[in-house]
């Protein structure tokens, strides 16, 4: 009997410190929770219910050389999800039709944010305000949606100047693992293209952010009042040298001949039209300011404001006619005769020619070996000087003047004069062109593989020399400008949200390798294709103002022949220079030399006070004054 006592109460003892023992444990925890630990659990707790939301800031406007607006924004709705609080099955479903997308294409964007589950996840932007109310009306059955305004970019469509706007978009997951530095974010909107992507630092601002409040459902109850909200930065305001007139009158004049060949098309056969594509370029020779810039054809850059849809991406990208082609920067033609000004310029900077060097007479074709290279013009034009060689574009002159000079000195001469080289415009994806020496024969064709027969192709401009519209028009503008040659720039001041004003200073890129009196025979030479009685193009003579250029009709293997012509005025002191390649159309003086008249005739009525009044571009309406709340 004893020892069941003593037993039970053994057990009763061990029972009494098990449960002393877990009383403790609960006790100590509570403690640990309470004292040690409260802060931090008390923060863990306030953000389970507080949703941290970025605020988008005003990204900069662009203004034209005269205050216009080119590129704005306008208030928008974006939705977004949170990862962590959307219900599978349910949300994602009830969305699609509502945002007009594919449930794959909602979770694949969610899917990006997997890393931040509790950061929204912008599903699509520029979102109608009817789907907005469906979803303020609806809230219960969207749990994890959520919805802010924001800011979408707007461009002026009438002014298609996407060339060198460029556009915006979401930045991709390669572009955060390229620029670890940057505050990027899954959802961020940044430059992709032109003066959006070069500037984009300015131009984006600083996000700020916003604390909202929300249930244990995602409910949003409103703006926490415990935080105050940090406003976004906004960003820079740029002013380009881009003078609308002038882009509006290279625009049209375009458009011109896109109306002609139309014309043409429909009276000749029934083929079907083809708009033609082309690339205008503007520049003041004086700084290197781009007075306008265009590309045909081009597209929307409204397009890419939004989240585009594959589709749609599918759409543009594979268009034949290739409108994301930035035609005055990456586009790469061969010169055709306007490239004859390099020829002439070494020929006679090395002495191999004089002014009234002639040759053996064109009879409409120069023999060379076992080839019989042709004259543009068939009958031929008979024997000339220099500068009349210039004025009639005489093939077969700078047939003889090539070999005269060598392949040598030809790419010598030819890369001192920007040609193969970027021009270092503040504009991104230029391209250098081409520009072939004695080592790129030999890498192409192996060592002595090849004739002196290239350099006959080269001296007119045609085999593999290849230029950009851009670096043609930065040549002439050496030439108009007697050799100096300012590096071709679009931004002439930057504004800063504090007020403070920067004025980029134009910088001299380097000096044409030709004497005062060699340029002088250049532009005697450019004045008679315009003023002379056998110029190419006499018809763009006007008792208005003195003009001059040169035109070029470059063979093209994919089709038909590529019109150039390059012109400046006026010829005592030129203002402007102007650049217009038009694809596939054939001789310059008949449909790119129109299109550059036009340009240069509507600057230079602007500046004696006789432009007639054009409609302009629509006003982009701006908010710069609001902050957009979410």
């Amino acid at each position: 009997m004893h020892k069941t006592t003593v037993s039970h109460i053994g057990r009763q003892q061990a029972t009494y410190a098990v449960v002393t023992a877990i009383f403790l444990l609960f006790l100590g925890g509570l403690v640990k929770l309470q004292v040690f630990e409260h802060s931090e659990l008390a923060a863990l707790a306030e953000n389970n219910r507080i949703r941290v939301v970025p605020i988008e800031p005003r990204r900069g406007v662009v203004y034209d050389r005269q205050g216009r607006v080119i590129v704005g924004d306008r208030p928008s709705y974006t939705v977004s999800v949170v990862p962590a609080e959307e219900r599978k099955g349910k949300t994602v479903a009830h969305l699609a039709p509502i945002l007009g997308l594919d449930t794959a294409q909602i979770l694949r964007r969610i899917r990006r944010n997997a890393a931040s589950p509790y950061q929204p996840s912008p599903i699509r932007r520029d979102v109608p305000f009817e789907a907005i109310a469906v979803l303020e009306e609806q809230n219960s059955e969207f749990p994890g949606v959520n919805y802010q305004l924001d800011r979408v970019r707007e461009y002026s469509v009438d002014l298609r100047a996407e060339a060198f706007t460029g556009h915006v978009g979401e930045v991709s997951e390669q572009e955060m693992e390229r620029n670890p530095q940057a505050d990027y974010r899954m959802g961020s909107t940044i430059g992709k293209k032109g003066v959006e992507k070069q500037y984009d630092d300015l131009l984006r601002g600083v996000e700020g952010t916003a604390f909202i409040e929300v249930t244990a459902l995602g409910e949003v109850l409103g703006e926490y009042e415990g935080k105050d909200r940090v406003p976004p930065v906004p960003g820079c305001d740029l002013t380009l040298s881009i003078d609308n007139d002038v882009q509006l009158a290279a625009i049209h004049a375009l458009d011109t001949q896109d109306q002609r060949y139309a014309t043409m098309k429909m009276q000749s056969d029934s083929a079907p039209i083809i708009h033609r594509a082309g690339a205008v370029v503007a520049i003041d020779p004086r700084t290197g300011e781009i007075l306008a810039m265009t590309s045909a054809p081009g597209f929307d850059p409204n397009t890419f404001s939004g989240m585009i849809t594959d589709s749609l991406w599918q759409t543009i990208s594979t268009d034949p006619a290739h409108p994301l082609l930035n035609r005055p920067l990456a586009g790469l033609y061969p010169p055709g005769s306007t490239f004859k000004l390099v020829t002439l310029g070494a020929g006679l900077e090395s002495g191999v020619i004089e002014e009234n060097t002639t040759f053996r007479s064109c009879g409409g074709g120069f023999q060379f070996g076992n080839r019989f290279f042709k004259c543009w013009e068939k009958g031929g034009h008979g024997v000339q000087y220099s500068i009349h060689a210039v004025e009639m574009s005489c093939d077969v002159y700078f047939y003889q003047l090539g070999l005269k000079v060598g392949v040598d000195q030809m790419y010598r001469y030819a890369t001192l004069c920007g040609f193969g080289t970027k021009t270092g415009v503040d504009l991104p994806n230029e391209f250098s062109g081409l520009m072939p020496s004695v080592a790129y024969y030999d890498k192409r064709y192996g060592k002595n593989g090849w004739t002196k027969a290239l350099v006959l192709n080269t001296a007119i401009g045609q085999g593999e020399v290849l230029t950009t519209p851009l670096q043609l028009a930065q040549f002439y503008c050496g030439i108009a400008n007697w050799g100096t040659v300012y590096r071709p720039h679009i931004v002439t001041k930057i504004t800063h949200p504090n007020g403070r004003i920067e004025v980029p200073e134009p910088q001299v890129s380097f000096k044409l390798p030709f004497s005062h009196s060699t340029l002088a025979i250049m532009r005697e030479g450019l004045r008679l294709v315009v003023e002379g009685g056998r110029g190419t193009a006499r018809r763009f003579k006007n008792d208005l103002y003195s003009v001059c250029g040169k035109t070029g009709t470059a063979q093209n293997p994919h089709g038909n022949d590529h019109s150039w012509f390059v012109g400046f005025a006026p010829i005592e002191n030129p203002e402007i220079v102007v650049c217009a390649i038009v694809e596939n159309a054939g001789h310059g003086s008949e449909v790119a030399a129109p299109v550059v008249k036009k340009v240069i005739e509507t600057y230079m009525k602007k500046k004696l006070g006789l432009l007639e009044p054009q409609q302009q571009p629509e006003p982009i309406a701006q908010n710069v004054g609001q902050e957009l709340r979410p």
